[in-house]
């Protein structure tokens, strides 16, 4: 089964190093990249590009990486969610939202790869 979609569009991102695929369903749209084959710094630039897309919305962001991105956990507030999940060849699924109703603001500016 495949992580991406096969009904995603692939999309322009602005600071992205790899491909980003978008799928709208109902009104809301999700945005997918895969950095499961990339080093360091790669994972955290593409998902402070793709976090961008979301924070303020009621869109997701899907990460196929092929580790837990702790550092990146750590640099998020609570503004920003993530729900992890392990496929079955190993890798690491995250999904991020934005939590509309949270005191704190991440500024994704700030966040060093």
């Amino acid at each position: 089964m495949p992580l991406i979609p096969e009904n995603a569009t692939k999309i322009e991102v602005l600071g992205a190093t790899v491909d980003f695929f978008k799928l709208e369903e109902d009104g809301q749209s999700t945005y997918y990249f895969d950095t499961s084959k990339c080093g360091p710094p790669d994972p955290m630039v593409n998902a402070v590009s793709g976090l961008k897309l979301i924070k303020g919305t009621k869109d997701k962001l899907v990460m196929i990486n092929h580790k837990t991105p702790g550092g990146l956990f750590a640099k998020l507030g609570d503004d920003i969610s993530h729900k992890l999940e392990e496929t079955d060849n190993g890798l690491v699924k995250v999904t991020f939202s934005s939590n509309e109703s949270s005191s704190t603001d991440t500024n994704l500016q700030n966040i060093t790869h």
